[in-house]
């Protein structure tokens, strides 16, 4: 139900796009929280940044804040999360969540829908 997009690899400071698309009408707002996670190798899964589709409201993680930036389409089907400004500590796998009962933010364990990843390299 999530499909996550826009992996690759890149120098430092430059910029990527992912992309988490749901699938099925009203998905994403019909949820609490959007999220994206990222497993570092040897490392667990930590919260990027979330948004509540509803409201709008975001939430980063420090080590992303000022560079990352989550949102929605107007549409509310897809996710997405502009990374800019990357540095070689943000590769990793990417993966969108969705929770949907009340809690928004960014502890993993809140949610149950998850995407496959996706592959960020940045060297």
């Amino acid at each position: 139900q999530l499909v996550e997009t826009g992996g690759g690899s890149v120098n430092a400071g430059g910029s990527l796009t992912l992309s988490c698309a749901a699938s099925g009408s009203g998905y994403i707002s019909g949820t609490a929280c959007l999220a994206w996670f990222r497993v570092i190798p040897g490392k667990e899964r930590t919260g990027v940044a979330a948004i509540a589709p509803a409201t709008g409201t975001t939430f980063y993680s420090d080590s992303v804040k000022g560079r990352f930036t989550i949102s929605q389409d107007n549409a509310k089907t897809t996710l997405f999360l502009q990374m800019n400004d990357l540095k070689p500590e943000d590769t990793a796998i990417y993966y969108c969540a969705a929770n949907w009962g009340t809690y928004c933010g960014l502890s993993r364990y809140a949610y149950d829908t998850w995407g496959q990843g996706t592959q960020v390299t940045v060297s």
